[in-house]
């Protein structure tokens, strides 16, 4: 993946704003953890 072409998330983008997309990707990332750390 090149930095020149690299398309900042049109293909997979779930939300309008990259910002709240990237809010959105950490919360998840958070809750992921929590729950492997819980879990084991």
């Amino acid at each position: 993946m090149s930095e020149n072409n690299f398309d900042r998330g049109s293909a997979l983008s779930i939300f309008g704003s990259d910002r709240k997309e990237d809010f959105m990707a950490l919360a998840i990332a958070l809750v992921i953890a929590f729950a492997v750390y819980f879990a084991y």
